[in-house]
Formats: structure tokens, C-alpha cells, sequence
């Protein structure tokens, strides 16, 4: 799984930062993109990298605020026209889908591909048996939510020689026995699957959270994740500004990531009130309170790779 931050700017781009939009790839995994929130001009900061817009097959937007929405018109003609016909999943709050069928709408906008609109409340939104989104609102100035991506456990390994030696023939057998099922033998005997596979690997978990002041469901949402994506519009100077706008500091973000036992902290969202220079005490003052965090950069990539979070 890796991480591109598309824009990471707040309130409206900047000459360092664009606005909202975090790619998640999980071509390994899934073959596919889901990206979270779409803010003016994502497809120009997409043209900048090797996402393929059609890979792109959902889409979760946090709230309607437009430095997070703005740019959805625009990336879903641009995937018609680069070929994208296979079905998109756009997840977010009430009134998200009223907005952009409407914007179509009225620009005469045709999209060659279907698009599906599930309505985001607390609860699960998503899962199949690969993954599982949760949701929980977050306290910002309008309805606003974060999201908790959890990977569910990978299969063991399959361990050949051991189900070679109870007399399991090289072929389709052996595949049965990888996926968990179990096999019976011309002879008639029964070789399980948990004989002779490795025990099941944990996955990953991700937590997304969109603006939002300090706040219990963020913590909840966060809690014993690998990774944090945390907004951090402001610092510990500017703390009452954060509380008066529905944001955090970077202090906050990292003592929701210090109290949900998280793995990693990236922090996001950063207003452009700090310069290059501001970006060292900033991420140093959150690195106090928890050591690894990390600062997102406009086409900033990670990736999770062996429990670890490395920069690329």
C-alpha cells in the first residue's frame, strides 16, 4: 500500500500547496486507487504522476467544504475521456450526490462510466473480503467525517513440502488447501488447510480523518492504526484560531495520535500562514509529543511495507 498526498494545502491553494486530496494505492492488493477528497485542480496534480484515473474506483470525500469537493467535476469528465468505463463509488455526506449530479447536469457533462453514491453516516460504508471502512463524524464547522481503512488478515503461506509429505500431488489440490479449504486424497484421507499453511498475516489499518478539532471519534478512529492521517491547520500558537474554524493544531494531531497507541503520524492540511522555513519547529514541536511524525508535502509518497512507514 502506498500513500501519494495530492494536495495538502487548506481553505484554497497555494504556490507550495494545492487543496485536499490523498491517493491511496492499493494496486498490489486490489489493483486499484481510492482516493480521498478531490480538491480544485487534483487531475493537474494527477497529470504529475503515473495514477491512471481509471484505476481510480472509489472515492471518499470527507465534508462539503469546496477546498475538499471542487475538483470532482472536472476528474470525472477527465476520466471519460481517458478511457475510464468501469464503475466509480463516490462515498460522502448528504447532499454530496445532489451537487455533482447537478454540476454534470447543467455543464451538460457526460461520463461514459456508471457512478454509484453511498451516503456516509457513522457505521460501516464499505467492506468486502479484502477490506473495511468505518466511519465516524468528526467536529468541524459543518458535518464532516473520518475514515478508518482496515485490511483485513492475509492468508498464511503454503507450506508445499509439508503437504507434499502427507501425500498431496503437485496441482489444483495445492491451491485449495492455500486458499483455506480442505482437500480429501484418492485414498480418502483429509489434509486441512491450517496443517499446512503458515498462520494468517495482519493486515494494515489506515485512518483518514478529515478537518476536525481535537475530538474523541477522532482518537476512537485512530486507535492501535499504523497510520494517521491527521489534518494540522494550525500550531500550538494559533491553537484558539483552530478551535474558533473547526481545526486542529499539530499538537493536537499528534496527541490524538499518542493517545489511540497509533504506529504513525502524517500530518496534512497545513495552512499557508507557514513558509518552508515555519515547516521545522512546526513538525518538530509534533514530533515531542509523538516522535514519528511526519510532515505531508504536495506529491509527498509513502509506502507500508513490512510494518513500516517509509518515505519514497
Amino acid at each position: 500500500m502506498q500513500l501519494h498526498f495530492l494536495g495538502t494545502g487548506a481553505g484554497m491553494p497555494s504556490k507550495d500547496r494545492n487543496t485536499s486530496a490523498l491517493a491511496v494505492k492499493l494496486l498490489e492488493e486490489r489493483g486499484s486507487i481510492w482516493l480521498f477528497d478531490c480538491g480544485e485542480a487534483t487531475q493537474h496534480q494527477i497529470l504529475h504522476t503515473t495514477i491512471k484515473p481509471r484505476k481510480i474506483d472509489k472515492i471518499f470525500i470527507t465534508h462539503l467544504h469546496g477546498d475538499h469537493i471542487f475538483g470532482l467535476p472536472g476528474f470525472l469528465s477527465s476520466r471519460s475521456f481517458l478511457g475510464g468505463d468501469e464503475l466509480l463509488t463516490i462515498y460522502g455526506p448528504k447532499g454530496l450526490q445532489q451537487w455533482v449530479e447537478l454540476t454534470l447536469k447543467l455543464s451538460k457533462t457526460h461520463v461514459t462510466y456508471p457512478i454509484t453514491f453511498v451516503e456516509v453516516e457513522e457505521g460501516i460504508v464499505f467492506e468486502d473480503s479484502q477490506f473495511i471502512v468505518h466511519a465516524m463524524p468528526l467536529e468541524h464547522v459543518i458535518e464532516c467525517f473520518g475514515y478508518r481503512i482496515e485490511q483485513k488478515p492475509l492468508p498464511g503461506e503454503l507450506l508445499i513440502d509439508k503437504a507434499i509429505q502427507l501425500g498431496v500431488p503437485k496441482g489444483p489440490l495445492l491451491g485449495k488447501l492455500k486458499a483455506g479449504d480442505d482437500v480429501i486424497l484418492d485414498d480418502g484421507s483429509v489434509v486441512l488447510s491450517q496443517q499446512v499453511t503458515s498462520e494468517q498475516k495482519q493486515g494494515f489499518t489506515l485512518t483518514i480523518l478529515g478537518d476536525t478539532k481535537f475530538c474523541r471519534n477522532a482518537i476512537t478512529l485512530a486507535t492501535n492504526a499504523d497510520i494517521v492521517v491527521h489534518e494540522a491547520t494550525f500550531d500550538h500558537a494559533t491553537i484558539e484560531l483552530a478551535a474558533k474554524y473547526g481545526h486542529a493544531t499539530n499538537t493536537e494531531a499528534a496527541k490524538v495520535a499518542q493517545m489511540a497507541n497509533a504506529n504513525y503520524l502524517i500530518l496534512n492540511h497545513i495552512s499557508a500562514r507557514f513558509l518552508a522555513n515555519d515547516l521545522i519547529p512546526f513538525l518538530k514541536q509534533a514530533q515531542e509529543q509523538f516522535p514519528h511524525t511526519f510532515i505531508a508535502n504536495d506529491q509527498s509518497q509513502y509506502e507500508w511495507r513490512q510494518h513500516q512507514l517509509h518515505e519514497l
